[in-house]
């Protein structure tokens, strides 16, 4: 086994096992933070778990790049749309969920402060609707561009 190998091997390893797992986590960990109402944790908390599921996403595309042949032109190509399924089909849905959560945490309440007025349940809601319509538009582009190889008639 040759180093280069090792390395492509821990990079799959990280890429496809611990840092969705670490995501999931931070996630759950955010979610419990703002059940608490430290509002000031629970954001830092899902900035991590999203950016742990985008480096996942960003070793995903290296090592796809790293594990080819260069002179094939739709390496790069695929590469990209790897980390753009993985943007939409992991990133985004994740995010609407913990949209839904916090707008339903915040419609459940019944105090009456600044915050709430700043941060009203119905951006969260907009925002989970934002997300998934984002990941639809993306995989119908994504399913046009894969089926037509036709070409236009």
């Amino acid at each position: 086994m040759s180093f280069a190998n090792g390395l492509l091997h821990l990079a799959n390893w990280l890429g496809n096992t611990i840092l969705p797992t670490f995501g999931c986590l931070f996630i759950g960990i955010a979610v419990i933070q703002f059940a608490r109402g430290y509002d000031h944790l629970y954001s830092t908390w899902s900035y991590g778990g999203l950016l742990c599921l985008l480096v996942s996403a960003l070793t995903r595309l290296f090592e796809s790049w790293a594990s080819g042949n260069y002179n094939d032109p739709d390496l790069y190509w695929h590469g990209i749309l790897h980390m753009v399924d993985w943007i939409c089909n992991v990133i985004l849905p994740v995010y609407a969920v913990m949209h839904v959560a916090v707008g339903a945490l915040k419609l459940s309440t019944t105090t009456y402060d600044a915050y709430r007025s700043l941060m009203t349940p119905g951006r969260h809601f907009m925002g989970a609707m934002l997300c998934l319509m984002g990941s639809g538009l993306a995989r119908l582009a994504e399913f046009f561009v894969t089926n037509a190889t036709a070409g236009v008639s």
